[in-house]
């Protein structure tokens, strides 16, 4: 997947069609400090700020890294999101970028950063918890 000069991605019909029908194109997005993006549904990251938000003061930094960098965008017509400058800088998104499903939410990576970081996670090899899964 491409980043456009304008900072722009096209959301993949497979990502597209299930979040139309779920939120009409509405998402929220927001910083990971891992170097990625989070973009949720609208309705699912309303959760999630609500979640942020009951915790306790010894989560204010974390709540500020979340919540002080989520930014509500939509899908428009050509099946594009923007992308704001902060956020792309923030996760270091160059060209070219990967859109993952994640279950409740999407990460958005920096292709370079995501293959470095599922090379050490292979490497590590797989946890008691998922050679459970039988997969």
């Amino acid at each position: 997947m491409v980043l456009d000069a304008k900072g722009r991605i096209n959301v993949p019909v497979r990502h597209r069609d299930p979040l139309v029908a779920a939120c009409s194109g509405q998402l929220t997005l927001t910083r990971h400090p891992e170097g990625y993006l989070l973009i949720y549904p609208r309705p699912v990251w309303e959760t999630v700020e609500t979640e942020l938000m009951a915790l306790k003061a010894a989560s204010d930094g974390w709540r500020r890294i979340f919540l002080g960098s989520a930014v509500d965008v939509e899908i428009d017509s050509a099946s594009r999101v923007l992308i704001p400058p902060e956020l792309r800088d923030a996760a270091g998104l160059n060209k070219d970028v990967l859109l993952i499903g994640t279950g409740r939410r999407l990460e958005l990576w920096d292709k370079q950063r995501h293959d470095a970081v599922e090379a050490r996670v292979v490497a590590a090899g797989m946890t008691e918890e998922v050679l459970g899964l039988n997969l």
